[in-house]
């Protein structure tokens, strides 16, 4: 009976590691992508199509030196009016970790975004203060093109960070509804994190 119990709770995690998400990486290179706006005028800002995992497309957007990414092939409504960052200024890692469903699919993209926070005593930014924060994203499809940010965890915050960023994409980033949700932050949040903005087309 024992034996029969074992083998039973091994089939239950076979098939439970079978059916769980896997991560894939791309780079996040801006100097590869090809520019599809520019303004060089006060609060200069940039447009650029980056290339992103099998054929799903990166957007990436900066002005007012804060910085916004969408993925997979959003409408053009996204592209055009669509920002979604924090309200300090910030930048975004290197690395794109995407989480790919049991059908192949990327359905989730997990990118970390640096927090230039200011020294009260200088007003100026520090290192020292410097907060990160993982981005999760709902990655647009060919039939719903709708793709946002889908969730917020405190990298410093918490202790296994990436781990806890995977969760979240994988629980609820392919069900997420793209300008009715409101997308929040999970686990602990500390100081460093700064307060996301949003704008998101009608």
């Amino acid at each position: 009976m024992i034996r029969v119990g074992m083998c039973f709770a091994m089939l239950m995690l076979c098939a439970a590691t079978a059916g769980a998400n896997e991560s894939s990486y791309t780079d996040m290179n801006t100097d590869r992508c090809n520019t599809l706006s520019s303004n060089e005028e006060e609060g200069s800002s940039v447009s650029l199509k980056c290339r992103g995992l099998d054929g799903y497309p990166v957007y990436f957007k900066e002005g007012d030196a804060r910085q916004s990414v969408f993925f997979g092939p959003v409408s053009q409504s996204y592209l055009d009016g669509g920002f979604e960052s924090f309200g300090m200024f910030n930048y975004v890692g290197k690395k794109i970790e995407w989480r790919i469903d049991d059908s192949g699919t990327p359905v989730a993209a997990i990118l970390r975004y640096f927090i230039s926070n200011l020294d009260p005593e200088t007003g100026m930014p520090t290192k020292a203060l410097e907060g990160q924060v993982l981005v999760i994203s709902r990655v647009a499809q060919p039939d719903d093109e709708s793709g946002c940010v889908a969730a917020y965890v405190d990298a410093l915050a918490n202790k296994d960070a990436n781990g806890l960023a995977r969760q979240v994409a994988d629980d609820m980033a392919a069900n997420f509804t793209c300008g009715q949700d409101e997308p929040a932050f999970h686990g602990e949040r500390g100081e460093r994190a700064s307060e996301p903005s949003r704008h998101l087309p009608e």
